[in-house]
């Protein structure tokens, strides 16, 4: 796992760099509004979902990641956009993130709800403006990361979660209502990711079909580990206090226990790198996206 670490290291630090480049650069942009967005950007994390596009185009391309920056950071600030509003006292109303103060409880509520809101936007811009992508290859970055992020996608698992709170839904359903939340509000962006990486990579609709079931699976077993972790993990890990349960949400432990999710995630983990072998592309960047796997189902945070 020390060439996968190394490699999310090197992912970071470059998505990073571009936005706040991209931020700092921006005309007319307000000081206090520039500064939350940085501060949630700038908050660290792994920046597994870039990462995951730029294995994904490495390894089907053969070419280097710096290439699709502008589409993988737009990933990444669709994706903090969605952590501060999902922090907000109407959603999870938590007040930790990575071990900090959550946006809000710095800024304000307000303020919070803007950076969130000009991410996302800014997010389409940086796809549109950008000199590394041809016309073609940006309106399909842009239709992807809009349809699984937007109303179809992450928006609609966001709700559904909100609206199962204090087990408000009936009880023959949960399995099937707990399904549509972690396709959805986590697993769609993480389709998203790697359905990005290949169409900057210009391959085949069969290949993308693959990677969004692999996509698909690695999203699950992202969020079964995460409902685990709320309530086992260590909270100073996490850097978060983990509020699930507080907040009686439905996650795969409420539903299934914590026992029974593991050997869920295990199983779809084994199937998932079988999945991987069928994929024709560069060796090592296979094993990194299958390392990238193991991650979500090993982590502690």
């Amino acid at each position: 796992m020390l060439e996968l670490n190394e490699y999310l290291k090197e992912s970071a630090s470059i998505v990073e760099k571009r936005i706040n480049e991209y931020i700092k650069s921006k005309k007319y942009i307000h000081p206090i509004l520039s500064e939350s967005m940085l501060y949630s950007i700038n908050s660290g994390g792994k920046r597994i979902r870039p990462a995951l596009s730029f294995i994904v185009y490495e390894m089907l391309s053969g070419k280097n990641k710096i290439d699709i920056i502008d589409a993988a950071s737009a990933i990444e600030m669709v994706h903090t956009y969605s952590l501060i509003h999902d922090d907000l006292p109407a959603m999870d109303n938590d007040d930790l993130r990575r071990g900090k103060p959550t946006n809000h409880k710095v800024f304000g509520e307000g303020i919070a709800i803007l950076a969130g809101d000009s991410l996302l936007t800014d997010a389409f811009h940086i796809i549109s403006s950008s000199n590394k992508l041809s016309d073609n290859i940006k309106a399909k970055v842009i239709e992807i990361l809009s349809f699984r992020a937007g109303g179809s996608g992450m928006i609609s698992g966001q709700a559904m979660d909100l609206l199962c709170e204090k087990k408000n839904f009936p009880q023959k359903k949960k399995e099937e209502y707990l399904k549509y939340i972690h396709l959805h509000k986590t697993a769609d962006m993480i389709i998203a990711s790697a359905e990005i990486g290949a169409v900057c990579a210009q391959i085949d609709e069969k290949t993308i079909k693959k990677l969004r079931i692999i996509a698909k699976n690695a999203g699950l077993i992202f969020q079964i580990v995460d409902d685990v972790l709320d309530v086992i993990g260590d909270k100073k890990k996490l850097g978060k206090k983990g509020s699930d349960i507080e907040n009686e949400k439905l996650t795969f432990v409420s539903v299934y226990g914590v026992e029974k999710s593991m050997n869920m995630a295990e199983k779809i983990y084994k199937k998932t790198i079988k999945e991987i072998e069928n994929i024709d592309g560069i060796k090592e960047k296979k094993e990194l996206l299958k390392n990238l796997v193991e991650l979500f189902l090993r982590r502690e945070k």
